[in-house]
């Protein structure tokens, strides 16, 4: 089994286990700064860019995540649409998939995990996908032989994303990984075939 914490906009690699293995999305851990909890990369003109969900208290200790609130004063949700909008406006989806992204950066949201449950949820119907999640709300012990991505490094990670064609590509090298919304807005609906045909775990 692969267990995985929340996340917001997950990886492709991610998206790919969620898609092609046992897994248990973990939201009795404890919460994790700088972390995928709240984190996640695309890819702007400069480079790989990271966006950061605000939360109230992040330096408490051994904070559940079911207890993390979002906080909004400091406009995160309009930075991260305005960067989106600047990373993907000329993609080839993005006119196809911004009325459904749109709305994640409008409405508030109490909870990090709850927000991070509904948008996943929602890109993977966007993918066209089962978008109902496996999670346990109790902490989920590793046993032996599972695939624990939950540590905020994970070094011995097999995955291996096989390029496609990126916004950026006539100047910037390919960006493995990032947030599985730069798959779905450079590959549309053909970005579910790249997942289970070509992504290697």
């Amino acid at each position: 089994m692969t267990i995985l914490p929340s996340a917001y906009m997950p990886s492709v690699e991610y998206v790919a286990r969620l898609l092609r293995e046992e897994c248990l999305i973990d939201l009795g851990e404890n919460y994790v700064k700088r972390s995928q909890r709240n984190r996640a990369s695309i890819l702007s003109a400069n480079g790989v860019m990271e966006l950061t969900v605000n939360v109230a208290n992040a330096n408490r200790m051994r904070q559940p995540m079911r207890d993390v609130k979002i906080d909004y004063s400091k406009r995160w949700q309009h930075q991260h649409w305005v960067s989106i909008l600047s990373a993907y406006k000329s993609s080839p989806y993005f006119d196809h998939y911004a009325a459904e992204i749109e709305p994640f950066y409008r409405k508030e949201w109490r909870y990090l995990v709850d927000y991070n449950c509904e948008y996943t949820a929602k890109l993977l119907s966007l993918l066209g996908v089962d978008s109902s999640l496996p999670l346990s709300e109790r902490y989920v012990v590793a046993e032996e032989g599972d695939c624990d991505l939950r540590p905020k490094q994970k070094n011995d990670s097999t995955f291996v994303a096989e390029p496609y064609f990126q916004v950026f590509s006539d100047r910037l090298p390919f960006a493995a990984n990032l947030s599985i919304l730069d798959l779905l807005m450079c590959e549309g609906p053909s970005a579910v075939d790249s997942i289970l045909m070509r992504c290697q775990l």
